[in-house]
């Protein structure tokens, strides 16, 4: 449906400690074989260990690895020499001003950063799909330095996602509970969005 209606990309949200739309490895695997070449698939992935990403990885076959929290044990560079052809999207959660040195000195390491608003510090972590937006003059800043895109996400909706994409700029947007009514992705939802973003 998603891709229907114009998306470029495809979420397949995997094991996570909270928010919505989360499947099984097996599921993204299977949605991931089936996808058309020119549609992105990314592979959302809690791991926070180079080593148990690449072994996640292996088990979805996704085209991109969304690293939705701090990478603490390894490092990039390994990430892209076990998996040479598949793109690196780093997650940074937008809290404060502190977000926009974390953004840029990782973005020396990615392919493209993805600005959410979600809260790794909290004890059940909140690593997207939290519905909130966060400040979109940080993002402004993030996107302005960043030396690859920058994707926005966060409480995106039909009703404010041209307003964010004129004042942030980024390379391209990303949503979840904005396009979704009891769950499940809402088709007249979805077809505002893109003819909102397609402005």
């Amino acid at each position: 449906m998603a891709i229907r209606f114009g998306a470029s990309a495809i979420g397949l949200v995997a094991n996570m400690p909270s928010g919505p739309s989360i499947i099984s490895d097996e599921l993204i695997l299977k949605i991931s074989r089936m996808v058309p070449p020119a549609v992105s698939t990314f592979m959302l992935t809690s791991e926070t260990s180079a080593n148990q990403i690449v072994r996640h990885h292996h088990r979805t076959l996704t085209t991109t690895i969304q690293i939705v929290d701090e990478l603490k044990e390894g490092t990039y560079e390994q990430i892209k020499l076990s998996l040479p052809s598949i793109k690196i999207v780093q997650v940074i959660h937008v809290r404060d001003e502190n977000a926009i040195d974390e953004a840029i000195q990782i973005s020396n390491y990615v392919d493209a950063l993805l600005l959410d608003s979600g809260n790794p510090d909290l004890k059940i972590k909140e690593l997207g799909g939290t519905g909130r937006v966060h400040n979109w003059n940080i993002s402004k800043k993030i996107v302005e330095a960043s030396k690859v895109p920058v994707f926005l996400a966060g409480g995106l909706t039909p009703e404010n996602v041209r307003q964010a994409i004129d004042q942030v700029q980024p390379f391209g947007v990303d949503l979840c509970s904005g396009v979704r009514t009891n769950q499940k992705l809402d088709p007249f939802k979805l077809e505002k969005f893109f003819n909102n973003v397609n402005k």
